[in-house]
């Protein structure tokens, strides 16, 4: 039996739930929450420590051990999101692109919505061919404040104000 392990970060945005088994954290997410009877481990209480940085803009690259379930195509598109540099943005179109497979976007789109290391694997970054936010299992108002928050800190150009 695999043991679980949590810990909660309070966030401008609302409670980031961290999982992790003995090994690795294999889930960061707005929408699950913990169980009260899961105790922190080293890897939620470093990830823990590492999204606070990131939340109060000292903190743009995580270092702590993650692994989440997934296909290797869905592993590819993981690693490609991680190369998308904090404070900037790419379009499914793009990401595509990058991946040499011009043909699999909505393949990539799917993948990308798999993703359960929310902000980690920062698929808060990808965004419409039009420039517009599309697409984010945390709802698109925390996109919103991800995006602008990377780009404030990191001074990569305007607030984004698009839905």
């Amino acid at each position: 039996m695999i043991k679980e392990y949590c810990s909660i970060v309070h966030s401008p945005i609302g409670d980031v739930s961290i999982f992790a088994d003995e090994r690795a954290v294999n889930t960061i997410s707005f929408l699950q929450s913990a169980k009260a009877d899961l105790k922190e481990n080293d890897h939620t209480y470093q990830a823990a420590a590492e999204l606070s940085a990131y939340f109060d803009g000292s903190l743009q690259a995580f270092t702590f051990s993650e692994k989440q379930p997934g296909t290797v195509f869905q592993q590819g598109v993981w690693q490609a999101l991680k190369t998308i540099p904090y404070g900037t943005t790419l379009s499914y179109a793009g990401l595509s692109a990058q991946l040499e497979n011009p043909l699999a976007i909505r393949a990539i789109a799917a993948a990308n919505g798999k993703n359960n290391l929310a902000i980690v694997v920062p698929c808060h970054r990808v965004i419409g061919s039009s420039g517009k936010l599309v697409g984010y299992a945390g709802e698109l108002w925390r996109k919103q404040w991800l995006l602008n928050h990377e780009r404030e800190i990191s001074q990569q150009g305007q607030l984004l104000l698009n839905f």
